[in-house]
C-alpha cells in the first residue's frame, strides 16, 4: 500500500482531506468542518462549537510554562474560536492525559488556570474526561458558544473593497517563545543562572498566556456592526488572511506600514536580527481578530482603539503586501504548521 507523509500535506491540506469524505447528514448542522467553529441550528440561535488540543514537546514546555498559566490558555485558546464566529463562549469540557510525572498538585494548579479563566470569560466547566498518558501532559478543550443567527461571521464572507482589520498588535507572543527558548538554552548551559524577564515580561506574558478578544465581540455588538468574514490568529496573519481570501473568493492588500506592532517588540526583533514585519506575518500564537467590515461600517468601528485597519480585500486574487518602499511583495503561509 502506497504511503504518504503527513508532512507532504500540512494540517490544512490534512483537514480538506478529512473534510472530502464527510457530508452533513442532519439538517441541524449548518457547518461542519473548516472554520473556526461548527455551527449547529439550536432555534432561535446557533450553538458554536470548537475543539483545541495542547501537547507536552509540541506546544508547550514545562521547563519554562507554569502550570496555572497553561490551564488559562488552553481555555482562552478555545474562547478565541468562538469569538472568531462572532460569538459568546458559554461551557467547557475538558480531557487531559497525565503521565506518572504530574503530581495531585500539578494538576490542582492547571486546574486552577482553568478556573481562572473560566471566570474571566464568564464560561461553566460541565465536564471532561481524565487518563493516563505516556507521552506527557495532553489538554484537549472542548467549548460551545452561542451566536445570533443573524450575528454569525464566516471566513467565506468578504467581499470586494471591504476594509481588513486586526485587533491588538502583532509579533509579540513570536518573541516570547524566542526569549523563553533563550533562557532555556542559557539555563541548561549554567543552572546557577537566574532569568531576568521582568523587561520583556510583555512579551513573555503574550506567550505564555494569552487573552481571547470576546471582549471586541462586545464591542462590535454595541456599534451595531457584525464583521462580513473573521478568523482568529494563531498560526500568523499570513496564514490567516490567506484563509479568509481563499474561502471569500477575492484577494486582500495590506501596508507594511499599518501592522500594529509594540515598541518593545520591534526592540527585541533588532535584537535577534529578524524582521518585526516577518514575526507579525508568520509568527503565530496571536490570538487577535482578524476581520473585515463592509466601507459603510468602518465609521462605526474607527474609535475602537483596539482595532486597527490594515488593509482591503481586492477583486484580483492576489494576496499582497504593500512594503513602505511602495513595492508589493506576494503573502506566503509560513507560520505554524503543525505536522512538520
Amino acid at each position: 500500500m502506497e504511503r504518504t507523509e503527513l508532512n507532504t500535506l500540512g494540517e490544512f491540506g490534512l483537514i480538506d482531506r478529512i473534510k472530502t469524505k464527510f457530508n452533513l447528514q442532519n439538517t441541524e448542522s449548518v457547518k461542519g468542518i473548516g472554520d473556526d467553529a461548527a455551527v449547529i441550528d439550536i432555534g432561535n440561535q446557533y450553538m458554536l462549537i470548537s475543539t483545541d488540543m495542547l501537547l507536552e514537546g509540541v506546544h508547550f514546555d514545562l521547563s519554562y510554562a507554569p502550570l496555572r498559566h497553561l490551564g488559562y490558555k488552553a481555555v482562552a485558546v478555545n474562547v478565541s474560536d468562538i469569538a472568531a464566529m462572532n460569538g459568546i463562549a458559554k461551557s467547557i469540557t475538558v480531557g487531559i492525559g497525565l503521565s506518572n510525572r504530574i503530581s495531585v498538585e500539578a494538576v490542582d494548579e492547571i486546574y486552577e488556570g482553568i478556573k481562572f479563566a473560566c471566570e474571566d470569560y464568564k464560561v461553566d466547566l460541565i465536564g471532561g474526561d481524565t487518563t493516563s498518558s505516556r507521552s506527557g501532559l495532553v489538554i484537549s478543550i472542548t467549548v460551545t458558544g452561542v451566536v445570533d443567527k443573524d450575528k454569525v461571521a464566516y471566513r467565506s464572507g468578504a467581499k470586494v473593497n471591504d476594509i481588513l482589520c486586526v485587533t491588538g498588535d502583532l509579533g509579540a507572543a513570536y518573541f516570547g517563545l524566542q526569549i523563553l527558548e533563550r533562557e532555556k538554552q542559557e539555563y541548561i548551559a549554567n543552572p546557577s543562572m537566574q532569568p531576568d524577564l521582568e523587561e520583556k515580561s510583555y512579551l513573555v506574558g503574550k506567550q505564555l498566556k494569552p487573552e481571547a478578544r470576546a471582549d471586541i465581540i462586545h464591542e462590535l455588538a454595541e456599534v451595531g456592526v457584525v464583521p462580513s468574514a473573521m478568523i482568529d490568529i494563531s498560526d500568523g496573519l499570513a496564514s490567516e488572511i490567506l484563509h479568509l481570501s481563499t474561502q471569500s473568493g477575492v484577494g486582500a492588500l495590506i501596508f507594511e506600514d499599518k501592522l500594529p506592532i509594540e515598541d518593545i517588540t520591534m526592540l527585541t526583533a533588532t535584537e535577534f536580527n529578524i524582521s518585526p514585519v516577518t514575526a507579525a506575518l508568520n509568527g503565530g500564537e496571536d490570538y487577535q481578530l482578524l476581520f473585515t467590515v463592509k466601507q459603510a461600517d468602518f465609521d462605526k468601528i474607527k474609535n475602537i482603539s483596539d482595532i486597527t485597519p490594515i488593509g482591503y480585500m481586492t477583486e484580483d486574487k492576489a494576496v499582497e503586501l504593500v512594503l513602505n518602499s511602495g513595492a508589493k511583495a506576494s503573502i506566503q503561509a509560513q507560520g505554524w504548521n503543525h505536522l512538520q
